[in-house]
């Protein structure tokens, strides 16, 4: 039996780690719920299992002859090399923002070939693009 202290040190113990594993999957579940995945116009295209109501990310470069503005709307198709996938955005869009440059768009997917955008990402020089749709832009090419 152990004494009256040790009881005392081991239950203030107890309650410690529980209340640390309450806020580590508090925490974990805030993050969860504010991630953006990045995905292409290929990974869209062959992903079985996308979430419609989830904010992602799109990247890839704006289709020569594309770029539509009519009104407030911005209408242009992102492509990969590979897939396409048409994009509106109501908004301003960044200076650097071009046909056959690199682009990002945040937003919702409405279906697997349209993409409405709450934000175009463009801060960077006209040359830059991200490393992993550098890599993926070479392997579609070939």
């Amino acid at each position: 039996m152990l004494p009256k202290k040790a009881k005392k040190r081991a239950s203030l113990l107890a309650v410690f780690f529980l209340v640390s594993i309450i806020c580590v999957f508090l925490i974990l579940n805030a993050l969860n719920k504010n991630i953006l995945y990045f995905k292409t116009p290929t990974d869209i295209r062959v992903s079985q299992d996308i979430d419609f109501n989830k904010k992602i990310r799109v990247g890839g470069m704006v289709k020569k002859n594309t770029l539509n503005i009519k009104d407030q709307e911005i209408l242009f198709i992102i492509t990969d090399l590979k897939n396409e996938i048409k994009v509106s955005f109501k908004g301003t869009i960044p200076n650097l923002f071009s046909e056959g440059k690199g682009v990002v768009a945040e937003g919702k997917l409405q279906d697997k070939k349209f993409f409405i955008a709450d934000r175009i990402l463009a801060k960077h020089d006209e040359n830059y693009m991200p490393p992993e749709l550098q890599n993926i832009m070479k392997d579609n090419a070939k």
